[in-house]
């Protein structure tokens, strides 16, 4: 729902990677935005309306994602889509930062555009470590991303961990991603991402800076 900007982006890219689609705009005019090649369908409506998710065939849907530039319709729809129609896959685009925690808590996945932007500025102007890539909605648990440190380099990964309590979800490597053991070589260049309480980060980035202890 919504043929916005995001909208009419995220169409084409689920129709990309070999999905059906299907957008709801109250204006007929915004489809203009899915281009000449977007083959899915284009349903003028509320999209919150019963009938028309109907049409635009929710019945047959597994995902809906509510992206249109109102809060409250985003909200609606989305819960119409979950508790009417029984859909497990739903996303509300939410401008209020505080509403999408409401909401997150009631097991509706948001997206706060405002809290996302700033999140992203905040990470490229503070230093590393500072603010998260991710921090689940219980703010318990965070996943930060780190260039290997020189110092860790040649170092085993459960070495890290052990010594961090950190744990390495996955590493960057030449343009792979790689999913680590514990005896798993840190090599030079490697972007690890990295999962950490969020009462232990601290301790785990001065561990990151330090260089491992001898075992």
């Amino acid at each position: 729902m919504g043929c916005g900007r995001v909208g009419s982006t995220l169409a084409r890219s689920l129709e990309d990677r070999d999905h059906t689609v299907a957008v709801i705009d109250t204006d007929p005019d915004a489809f203009r935005r899915l281009g000449p090649w977007f083959n899915g369908d284009k349903v003028t409506g509320v999209g919150f309306d019963q009938q028309v998710l109907a049409k635009a065939g929710i019945t047959r849907a597994d995902a809906f994602a509510a992206v249109s530039s109102g809060d409250n319709s985003n909200i609606i729809a989305a819960r119409v889509a979950r508790e009417t129609f029984g859909l497990e896959q739903v996303v509300a685009r939410i401008y209020d930062p505080g509403r999408a925690e409401v909401y997150q808590r009631l097991g509706i996945t948001t997206v706060a555009t405002v809290k996302w932007t700033a999140d992203q500025v905040l990470r490229r102007l503070l230093p590393a470590g500072t603010e998260p890539d991710f921090r689940d909605p219980s703010g318990t648990i965070r996943v930060d991303h780190l260039v290997a440190p020189i110092s860790w380099v040649g170092s085993r990964a459960g070495q890290l961990q052990e010594q961090s309590g950190a744990r390495i979800a996955w590493i960057d490597r030449l343009g792979e991603g790689v999913l680590p053991t514990r005896e798993s070589v840190i090599q030079e260049g490697d972007m690890l991402h990295v999962v950490i309480r969020e009462e232990h980060a601290g301790h785990a980035h001065r561990v990151f800076e330090r260089g491992p202890e001898k075992d």
